[in-house]
Parts: C-alpha cells; sequence; structure tokens
C-alpha cells in the first residue's frame, strides 16, 4: 500500500496547476500524471511535450480524460465557472477528485456537489492550500489544546497588490463575475473564512460584509479595448462564530507591496497568537505566542519553532487521502459547501446592507 501509485489526470494546466499541483504531483511517491486536458490547444500540446504525457492522453474535452481508463483520480484546476461541471463529471464517473477554491459558483451549487459525493462515498479533497502551513497547523493545535485559553477574538488580513493600477493586468477572468463568481472575496476571502474556521476549530453563525470596486474596467486579453470589471476588487467583512468568537477581516488586491501577505491575530482569555506568512524570497510561515504577564514590559510575543509534524504537502495529503491514511486535516467538499455558504453570505449582506444569520 506505501508504494500505490495513483494515476492523475489534471483538467486545466494553468497557473495554479503548474505553480503547485503538477509539482505536488510530481514530488509524491503515491501520484503520477498521466493525464491532461485543457480547451488551449497550444498551450496543452506544450504542457505535454514538457511533462512528457502523450498525444492520445492529451485532452480538449474534460469528459474523454474523466472517461479515460488510464486515469484513477481528477485533478481539477479549472476557472472557477467549471468546477461544479467537471466535479459533477468525476462523481458520475466514480473517481476520486481534488478540487480548486472556491468549489462552486453558489451555495446552492456546492450543495449538490456535496450531496452527491456523499451518495457515491467518493474520497476527495478540496484545495484550501493555507492548510498546510505548518505555522496555521501548530496554531490550531495550540488553540485546541487550551494554550491560550477561550478565543474571544480573530483578526484576519488577506493582502495582495496585482490588481493594482500600475501593473496595467488585464480583464483576466477572475475580473468577470460570470467566470469567477466574485472578486478577491472569491479568490483571498474563501482563504480566510477557511483558515479562520480551520484554526478555531467553530463555525460562523452570522456575517455582514462590505465590497467594492476601484477599477472599473480593464484592457480586454484580446487587445479589442476595455472591458468592465464586475466584481469586487477589496472586501471587508466582519463574523460571530460558535462559543461568542468575534471576527474581521481585511481583504484586498490593492495592498502596495504585498505579494501573498497573511496575517492572523487570535485573542484569547489567557494568551493571544500571531499567524503570518509573507511570500518573499526565502521567507515561510511564521507563528508568535505570548502567555505572560500581561503587564510585563517590553516584547512579549515570542516566534515559536515549528515542530516537524507539523509539515505536510497539498498534493501528498490528496494520495493519503486516497491511500485511506489521510491526517484529517485535509478540506473536504464538506468544508467546500461551508465556504460557499459564508461566502454567498457576505455578498448578499453587502448588498443588503445587514447581518446575516447561517
Amino acid at each position: 500500500m506505501e508504494n500505490q501509485v495513483i494515476r492523475i489526470g489534471s483538467v486545466g494546466v494553468g497557473g495554479i496547476w503548474s505553480g503547485v499541483h503538477e509539482p505536488g504531483i510530481r514530488k509524491s511517491p503515491n501520484l503520477e500524471l498521466v493525464a491532461i486536458c485543457d480547451i488551449d490547444r497550444e498551450k496543452l500540446d506544450a504542457v505535454g511535450e514538457k511533462y512528457g504525457i502523450p498525444a492520445e492522453r492529451r485532452f480538449t474535452d474534460y469528459h474523454d480524460l474523466i472517461r479515460c481508463p488510464d486515469v484513477d483520480a481528477v485533478d481539477i484546476c479549472t476557472s472557477n465557472d467549471a468546477h461544479f461541471e467537471i466535479a459533477m463529471a468525476a462523481i458520475e464517473a466514480g473517481k476520486p477528485y481534488d478540487l480548486e477554491k472556491p468549489i462552486t459558483m453558489t451555495a446552492a451549487q456546492a450543495k449538490q456537489l456535496a450531496q452527491a459525493t456523499r451518495v457515491k462515498a467518493l474520497p476527495n479533497m478540496v484545495c484550501f492550500s493555507y492548510r498546510f502551513k505548518a505555522a496555521a497547523r501548530y496554531a490550531r493545535e495550540l488553540i485546541a489544546s487550551g494554550k491560550i485559553g477561550r478565543v474571544y477574538h480573530v483578526d484576519m488580513q488577506y493582502f495582495q497588490a496585482w490588481g493594482l493600477p500600475r501593473f496595467n493586468t488585464p480583464r483576466v477572468w477572475r475580473f468577470v463575475k460570470s467566470r469567477t463568481g466574485s472578486g478577491a472575496l472569491g479568490d483571498l476571502g474563501c482563504h480566510a473564512l477557511d483558515l479562520v474556521r480551520f484554526v478555531t476549530g467553530k463555525e460562523y453563525t452570522r456575517l455582514v460584509g462590505h465590497v467594492g470596486t476601484y477599477v472599473h474596467e480593464r484592457q480586454n486579453l484580446d487587445g479589442t479595448g476595455m472591458g468592465p470589471v464586475d466584481v469586487d476588487d477589496f472586501c471587508n467583512y466582519m463574523a460571530d462564530m460558535e462559543d461568542a468568537i468575534s471576527v474581521s477581516f481585511q481583504i484586498t488586491r490593492f495592498g502596495y507591496g504585498r505579494g501573498n501577505y497573511q496575517r492572523m491575530e487570535i485573542y484569547g482569555s489567557e494568551g493571544a497568537i500571531v499567524y503570518s506568512l509573507d511570500a518573499q524570497p526565502g521567507e515561510e510561515d511564521v507563528i508568535e505566542v505570548c502567555t505572560g504577564d500581561v503587564y510585563a514590559e517590553g516584547r512579549v510575543f515570542s516566534r515559536l519553532p515549528i515542530p516537524d509534524r507539523c509539515r505536510s504537502d497539498q498534493m501528498q495529503s490528496f494520495a493519503d487521502i486516497l491511500l485511506k491514511k489521510g491526517d484529517g486535516l485535509a478540506a473536504t467538499v464538506e468544508d467546500g459547501l461551508k465556504n460557499q455558504q459564508a461566502v454567498d453570505a457576505v455578498l448578499a449582506s453587502a448588498e443588503q446592507g445587514k447581518w446575516l444569520v447561517l
């Protein structure tokens, strides 16, 4: 069983696939990339040549990849609008799948997807990748062990800069509502929602949100002039969780100087934890803890070494799930459903101007 190799077929070979999924598949002793699919034939063939995928296992129709007898499990890395139909096709074929976030365009779709997966009892994983950060896992351990007592407040920031006008980012699919569902909220905010839920171990009970757009049109990819941006560039929202935990979120693609920056501050009755991630060369995720005298002078937050047991890899975790030896910490479609319900609530709250109960 330890040496079993699972044959993976990947649908969508864009940036998230080449940056995260493919390296993870290649690194795992239990996974082998055997087939790829993309609607862009030129890109498909270039990727196929690069990774040695034979022409007969390069597909432009995901149905063909899913039907391929050489494919044991399906890796779904497309734009958000295609997630639901591809995952449903994998379920129909009885093939396990991993799926990028957000899992669907709406909570209604997510509910249908979760139910179909449940009926078939299919192994699955949703790629909330920050669950695999060692500092986040250690923070979860410390909170669960009571290290900081009862949790009162969580403040979560997630900033990137690539939306700023100075970068002249064109109207890629992430700026088109019909392709993505929402903007910074669905791109970054859903990660933040999941990470807070993961670390605290608590569920959201109600949310209120505000979203906004700074750049209302961008250059079309085909060079035919400007096209409208109909999704959010930033979002701020608050949430209540079980046990009366109060949470605030700040999410933006306009965070000047921030490549991929996260900071989560967690305040409890007996201490505090700060998790941070700054995707700069040589930097890794960090955890700092304060559990000393609240009246102590000077710096009271101490950076902690992270135990090796907290280190994990996303695609190896998928392999472990398929081999029935997962650690139970990776997200599943059930987590994806709860996440999409929260995302939908933030958007609806921003439109209605009031708190919404989940």
